[in-house]
């Protein structure tokens, strides 16, 4: 298979109720829980993942809910500030009044790259963007009772950095992951691929005089980006090793293979690959249902459920 980078795998965020963090997105939102297992650097800690039926690479949120340990950070430069879902047309009425009927905090509809969309806060201030894309998002949603097909979120559309200069982060999205500069709006940057047709955008807004952001609760803490397996992994270790920028060995997250970096305009990047995916330890019908365990931490289960937060 050609070595390309198959748009965005997940992104992973950090917020700080579990409970409130859990229901946002499984009822307010209509995603599906698909893994609940626990932070592997800290085990008392949730991670949540929440997309489509089966986690495909593309519709994958994720969170490390740190409870009252976490502080809010801040929006800035050197940072994943946007999240842009895909939603289907005529649906932005339908979420616009359920964010009024559930309190979140929204704006107006607007419009960007002839696009319109939403924007909702989620409820520890992380930004999410609503969006009909211009070409109809054909990806098959996870429905619930409250939200059907006719309105549910698809997956990914979009990932905004901001930065204080693009010229560095651009480089390594274009020269190293195949995207394109598609667009430009003023000071906002629409980089595409066309290895795949969903979830293949990121915007970046460059902004000199900004703020760096601080990343806490409410804030991206990484994004990862796609490979079909771990042959194409290891190729683009080579390739951003070769730049001189530090990255990670291999690591194995049980649904998934990893390599991070820091790109040098400061946003760390995943690469992810798709094997194995999610329904290794649980069946598609079962995903979300059980609180599963890195091996490393399994003797020590009882305490762990013990000290994570009731969902329920």
């Amino acid at each position: 298979m050609e070595n390309r980078i198959l748009g965005i795998h997940h992104v992973t965020a950090i917020a700080g109720d579990a409970r409130r963090n859990h229901d946002f997105y499984t009822r307010i939102l209509g995603q599906r829980l698909v893994k609940k297992t626990v932070n592997f650097d800290d085990p008392e800690t949730y991670h949540f993942y929440f997309g489509d039926e089966v986690g495909t690479p593309g519709t994958i949120l994720t969170f490390f809910p740190w409870g009252n340990r976490v502080h809010m950070g801040r929006r800035g430069t050197k940072q994943v500030t946007e999240i842009g879902f895909s939603v289907p047309e005529g649906s932005l009425d339908f979420w616009k009044r359920r964010m009024e009927e559930h309190n979140v905090i929204h704006n107006n509809v607007a419009e960007k790259f002839g696009e319109q969309y939403l924007t909702i806060l989620d409820p520890d201030g992380l930004k999410l963007e609503l969006t009909v894309p211009r070409v109809a998002d054909t990806r098959t949603p996870w429905e619930t009772k409250e939200v059907t097909a006719a309105h549910a979120l698809r997956g990914f559309h979009h990932i905004t950095i901001t930065t204080q200069k693009m010229d560095a982060t651009a480089s390594i999205l274009t020269d190293v992951f195949g995207y394109r500069l598609a667009q430009q709006e003023v000071n906002r940057y629409r980089l595409v691929t066309d290895a795949v047709q969903q979830a293949a955008i990121v915007d970046l807004v460059e902004a000199p005089g900004e703020a760096v952001g601080q990343v806490a609760g409410g804030s991206v803490h990484h994004v990862a980006f796609r490979v079909p397996d771990e042959a194409v992994l290891m190729h683009f270790r080579e390739k951003i090793a070769a730049l001189g920028l530090q990255i990670t060995p291999k690591i194995d997250r049980n649904y998934f293979y990893s390599l991070y970096f820091r790109e040098p305009g400061g946003v760390l990047f995943e690469l992810a690959t798709d094997n194995p995916g999610f329904a290794t330890d649980e069946t598609v019908a079962q995903l979300g249902s059980g609180l599963k365990l890195p091996s490393q931490y399994e003797a020590n289960r009882s305490h762990i459920e013990a000290v994570l937060p009731q969902l329920d």
